[in-house]
């Protein structure tokens, strides 16, 4: 267990601490994954994030990683959708999940508040009855597990044709005062901004307060011209006073570092992750200029998934945040152009 995680998730950084325990965490991948070894021969430790080895994120969809050492008990397979493309698939293993599964709490807690609330899930549950693999958008459901008192999948075919079963919160809308509302966002789009309800449910809604939360999803909204703004407008139209809209942006390689949007529209690197800016061209890290971003964090275990080159473009803004919290934040500002359309991967 990193000593990292016994820390509040944003504050400042024993960075020393950090960049030992990315040393070592590499240098146990190096010594177990073969590939990984084949890809960085040679390689020492280094001083910063900087400096760490890295795959990129295509990488994952050429072939399955794993690093196979003393101990290591496999789970299933985190496999994305593609849209249509190459599937990344990532080896979870016992030890890693449970590193994930308290990083994603920690930091989802910090941005939506503690105390539990029924989530209702915009998707279908079949992704939990396949065996050997999970998809990207149900875990990203899933990490949400902590905050909720129980959880209900609210669609049986996430297709243009069914819509939400609204008859199976009949009853939480009859109780509960708040509740918390996740979908991939495309589909929240389609399935809750977009659809009619029953008049007694709409009426219901608006009495409650609601937190949506989304990832992922983003480019089949731009196609239609529907920017974050609009999307946010048509949510909150449909709840509450006192709701709100989070969006979070993370990786299927890196599922249990969600990175959510503050307030501020900045989004903020816990203590036990590092995020590094690289120029498009020539790989070489940036101070404050944009690029390429590289994911890392102390979780992984069971595969070389601790550090992971993108294709998603942002950088690193300096100073302090205006909405309080402290240590690094980043800006995502899009795609590296004509990069592979990621689909779940940007969960």
């Amino acid at each position: 267990m990193s000593a990292l995680l016994e820390r509040p998730p944003f504050g400042p950084r024993d960075d020393a601490r950090f960049i030992e325990e990315m040393n070592a965490l590499t240098a146990h991948h190096l010594a177990w994954c073969p590939p990984f070894a084949r890809v960085w021969p040679g390689w020492t430790p280094g001083a910063d994030a900087a400096s760490l080895p890295y795959l990129h994120a295509g990488v994952f969809k050429r072939g399955d990683l794993t690093t196979e050492f003393p101990g290591v008990r496999r789970g299933r397979f985190l496999r994305s959708s593609g849209s249509g493309g190459a599937v990344s698939r990532i080896a979870l293993d016992e030890e890693s999940s449970a590193l994930q599964a308290r990083s994603a709490a920690a930091i989802l807690a910090d941005a939506l508040g503690g105390g539990t609330r029924p989530l209702l899930v915009i998707d279908r549950a079949a992704s939990l009855r396949e065996r050997g693999t999970l998809s990207a958008r149900t875990a990203a459901a899933l990490s949400l597990a902590p905050l909720a008192s129980e959880i209900r999948f609210l669609l049986d075919d996430p297709g243009p044709v069914g819509g939400i079963a609204w008859s199976r919160i009949a009853d939480l809308l009859e109780r509960e005062e708040e509740i918390l509302v996740y979908g991939f966002t495309s589909i929240l789009w389609q399935e809750w901004a977009e659809r009619r309800r029953p008049a007694d449910v709409a009426g219901r809604l608006a009495r409650r307060k609601i937190v949506f939360v989304h990832s992922g999803g983003w480019k089949r909204l731009e196609a239609q011209g529907i920017d974050p703004k609009t999307l946010e407008s048509r949510l909150l139209a449909t709840a509450g006073p006192g709701s709100r809209v989070v969006d979070f942006y993370g990786l299927v390689e890196q599922i249990g570092v969600p990175y959510p949007l503050c307030v501020s529209g900045y989004r903020h690197v816990p203590v036990w992750a590092d995020v590094v800016v690289r120029d498009a061209t020539t790989l070489s890290s940036l101070a404050e200029e944009t690029g390429m971003l590289q994911l890392v964090n102390v979780l992984a275990r069971g595969a070389p998934n601790h550090s992971v080159l993108t294709e998603d473009l942002g950088r690193i803004a300096p100073g302090p945040c205006p909405c309080g919290r402290e240590g690094k934040r980043f800006e995502m500002l899009g795609r590296v152009p004509r990069a592979e359309l990621r689909g779940c991967a940007n969960v």
